[in-house]
């Protein structure tokens, strides 16, 4: 399926092809928790995922060992996707900014990212 996908205010998108998303993923590290974003039970290589970020807002967050990378709007402050721990530069995405995807009947996993 081809997924697209933005921000709130349309400043930073992106497009990738992947499974249909019938689960999501939620992780319990200390960002996660607090940012409670539903993300892609998947992850995506950087050459499969297209981001179009044309006004330069596109911000990164780095914690702790700086490996994850969490992006986000910085003009609207929506997290988009973030850059993972366990297989450094490839993206799971968060699932409420896919249009036509509703995250919130989205059933979910919980990873356990406090542990890492």
């Amino acid at each position: 399926m081809n997924y697209q996908g933005s921000c709130h205010c349309g400043a930073v998108r992106f497009e990738f092809e992947g499974p249909e998303i019938t689960s999501g993923l939620k992780c319990n590290c200390s960002i996660c928790r607090r940012k409670g974003a539903t993300m892609s039970p998947f992850m995506l290589a950087p050459e499969d995922i297209q981001i179009s970020d044309a006004e330069k807002t596109l911000s990164t967050y780095e914690f702790g060992s700086k490996v994850a990378k969490h992006h986000f709007c910085s003009r609207c402050g929506i997290y988009t996707f973030h850059q993972t721990v366990r297989k450094p530069g490839h993206y799971r995405v968060n699932i409420g900014c896919l249009e036509g995807v509703d995250s919130t009947n989205v059933p979910f996993d919980v990873f356990d990212g406090a542990s890492l």
